[in-house]
């Protein structure tokens, strides 16, 4: 009787290669990185409102709902508005990665990407990648401007100040994953396009911009347990602004920098290998 015997690659073989593909995807990623950023030398209105976007929605929400809104437990409403209007903007990621990815399929990027020698997994990664530079450094450091200019500032230090942005940053790049996945399945800018009103209530239904104790009690538990509630309560807590949670808040809002940092890695765990499984779907 003859046994046959499967050969089988040692393991310092295996964690070679997958080390080079790793590096292969990273630098092809970077590449494109580059390639969203040289786009904006061909679309300035992106930096244009890129740079007013934030300062509209500070001085828009800041004034207007200001007169009108009462902080729990006092305070000025400006600074208690803030960090709703930081996690806004993060998760607004979404239509923004959205669209642009819709775009380039409905254009025959993605096609021309496919075609060439990289690796697949840098298309995603270099569109994720030049979202969280773009949007995140850029519309988050214009928006910090906007809102020392009208009386915002953080109060607990450097180092709860860094964290919060910090935190900020990896829930911008985990919905961005997000974006992309929904961009790669609409293939669409049309589509894509009138998906962005769809995503306001969203946003909306949170302690961004207004107390959730006042809700009917079934809309205040979609806002506790809303992605965009926790991250706001987080930064709330980590600047030192108004708006700390009652004692009997619901554990997101409660425990706001581990329900984000939760919330951040699901999405990661969820939709990372979703998209790039369909991108590669998509070129079969």
């Amino acid at each position: 009787m003859t046994t046959t015997h499967t050969a089988q690659a040692p393991a310092p073989v295996l964690a070679s290669s997958f080390a080079a593909r790793l590096r292969w995807s990273f630098t092809d990623g970077l590449t494109l990185v580059g390639r969203e950023l040289s786009r904006l030398r061909q679309e300035p209105g992106e930096i244009v409102v890129a740079l007013i976007f934030p300062a509209v929605m500070v001085v828009l929400f800041g004034y207007v709902f200001g007169s009108a809104i009462q902080v729990p437990g006092g305070g000025n409403y400006r600074e208690y508005l803030m960090p709703g209007l930081f996690a806004m903007v993060t998760f607004s990621s979404i239509m923004a990665t959205t669209l642009k990815v819709a775009t380039d399929a409905s254009r025959g990027v993605m096609d021309r990407f496919r075609s060439m020698p990289m690796a697949r997994s840098a298309v995603p990664f270099g569109q994720t990648g030049a979202d969280t530079l773009l949007g995140g450094v850029l519309g988050l450091g214009i928006m910090a401007v906007a809102g020392l200019v009208v009386g915002w500032q953080p109060h607990r230090g450097l180092v709860p100040t860094v964290q919060a942005f910090l935190l900020l940053m990896v829930m911008r790049y985990a919905v961005s994953w997000v974006g992309c996945y929904l961009g790669m399945v609409v293939k669409n800018e049309q589509t894509a396009d009138q998906l962005v009103p769809l995503f306001l209530p969203f946003t909306m239904v949170s302690n961004s911009f207004v107390p959730t104790g006042g809700m009917p009690a079934w809309l205040r538990t979609l806002a506790d347990w809303n992605p965009v509630s926790a991250l706001t309560a987080a930064c709330r807590e980590l600047f030192g602004n108004p708006g700390v949670p009652a004692g009997d808040a619901a554990w997101p809002i409660a425990h706001p920098v581990t329900a984000t940092l939760l919330w951040s890695a699901f999405l990661l765990v969820v939709f990372v290998p979703l998209t790039v499984r369909t991108y590669q779907r998509k070129g079969r």
